[in-house]
């Protein structure tokens, strides 16, 4: 089974620690796609099921797949 990153293990954290706003905030500004799957997974395993946090996982799942517009530096 492959280690779970350091970002997913922090933001379940602040999801088990009750900061939902935390959390979405970190979402939003995920590194990777391999975090936010990470996440997702973590999340999943969890007790009640965070439906809010699912979806946002899913939407920055997708933004960060999606090819990005040129951006000079």
């Amino acid at each position: 089974m492959a280690r779970h990153s350091i970002w997913a293990n922090k933001v379940a954290t602040l999801v088990h620690s009750g900061n939902t706003a935390g959390a979405l905030a970190q979402i939003k500004v995920a590194p990777t796609v391999k975090d936010v799957q990470q996440l997702r997974a973590l999340l999943a395993e969890s007790k009640p099921p965070h439906k809010l946090l699912d979806e946002a996982c899913v939407d920055q799942i997708a933004a960060l797949s999606a090819p990005r517009l040129h951006r000079s530096p």
